[in-house]
Formats: structure tokens, sequence, C-alpha cells
């Protein structure tokens, strides 16, 4: 690897169930096997420098769902945070979670808190779950709030740019991605992070979630160094 690492990778970990379906097996298990690829990932991505992981992990069309597929997610996130507690402190990697989160169950809920108060003074990389998020709600959100500060004459119409409103998102104190990896083929943004991803650049493998391992996060890593990143600039002004 080069030292053109990006500052921050977003996944999109899609595929558990249509992995499942090619093995013979219930979706459950699917979602088990993806669990387990998490795990590897987040320590992976952390030996790599990277200083940014925000991962897909839940979103807010999920909780249409069957339910018992809905408690099994749930499930195996509450086991997540506490079996991989220890391993996110010892490695000094800070927990952060983005969207509605209280409407997580109860249990889930206070492990996720937890964990986050924990590891809320690590420095080495933040761990960034989209849980039960959704990124329109994320702006129309953000647009209530706005709205109401001008109403308290705390902000004014004119003084709201780009600037003012990223500070209005769940991820203001962030770096936009560098990086968003797409697994399973699909072409879709599917409601994440929309206003953070304007320049992003996209990477889709047809590698199934459960079934990415770390040659497959360094090939993406490898394409990335690949690409010219211009921001709206010519080829000249970079």
């Amino acid at each position: 690897m080069s030292n053109k690492v990006p500052v921050h990778v977003a996944i999109i970990p899609d595929g558990n169930g249509r992995w499942a379906k090619l093995h013979g097996q219930d979706r459950t298990m699917g979602h088990v096997r993806g669990t387990a690829t998490v795990k590897d990932i987040v320590t992976f991505a952390k030996e790599l420098g990277i200083q940014v992981l925000t991962i897909y992990a839940f979103s807010d069309e999920n909780w249409q769902r069957p339910l018992a597929e809905v408690e099994c997610l749930m499930d195996l996130l509450k086991q997540y945070l506490i079996q991989e507690r220890e391993t996110i402190l010892k490695n000094k990697i800070q927990l952060r979670a983005i969207g509605t989160i209280e409407r997580l169950p109860k249990p889930v809920l206070e492990e996720l808190k937890k964990t986050i108060e924990l590891s809320s003074q690590n420095q080495e990389m933040i761990l960034n779950f989209a849980v039960s998020y959704g990124s329109h709600s994320e702006i129309i959100q953000a647009v209530q709030k706005i709205s109401q500060d001008v109403l308290k004459g705390k902000l004014l119409p004119e003084d709201i740019d780009p600037k003012v409103f990223c500070q209005y998102l769940y991820t203001k104190d962030l770096p936009d991605p560098d990086l968003l990896i797409r697994t399973s083929g699909e072409m879709r943004i599917s409601n994440f992070l929309l206003w953070q991803m304007a320049y992003t650049e996209f990477y889709s493998t047809p590698i199934l979630w459960p079934d990415f391992n770390r040659e497959e996060f360094l090939k993406a890593l490898l394409e990335y160094q690949k690409r010219k990143r211009r921001f709206g600039l010519t080829e000249d002004q970079i």
C-alpha cells in the first residue's frame, strides 16, 4: 500500500441474504457470517491507518423487513457490541452511531451507548455505525433544526451555506467519505450519506459481504489509489 490511504471509508455491506440462499441456508446465517466480516474488516481498517470507517449497519427501510429478521439483526448488533467491546477498547477505536438510534430495542440501545461512552476518548480510529439511518431523514431533521434556529433569531437565512448546513448533520465533525465500497454488485446509494458523498469515489464489487475479506478490501483501496480526484477542477489545476 502507498501512503494514499483514504481518510474516511464508507461501506454498504450488501449480500447477506443472497449468500445464505446460495449456500442453502436461512437468511439468518447470512447475517451471522456478515457480522464476522464486519469484525475482521474493522480491525484491518485500523491496521491500515484509516481514520474513519462508516458502516451502513441498519437502514430506516430495514425496519420494514419481516419481524423475525429484524429481531435477528438487532440481536446480532447487541452480541457484536458485547463481544467486540474489549477489542474496540484495546485497539483504541472510538465507536459512534448515526441515525434515529432511539428506535432501537432498549437492550441494544443500552449496549450501544455503553460502548460509545467507554470508547469516547479513543483516537486511533472512529468506527461509525449508521443504525436506523436514512439520509432523507437526516437532511429533513437538519432543515427542521435550521428552521428553528432561524425562528429563534440564532441564524439568518442569508448565512445558510454548505458549511453551515453540514453543522446540522449527524456527521458534523467528520470528514466526508473519500471512498464508498458496496458489495454484491449493486449500483445504488440506498439513501446513505447523500449529502456527504457529493465527491466520494465509488467502488462496487460482485463479492457478497460474507465473502468480502482483507484481500478484497485491499483491491478496493488499490483501485481508489488509481483515481484522480478533481473536485470540479481541471486536470491541470490539480
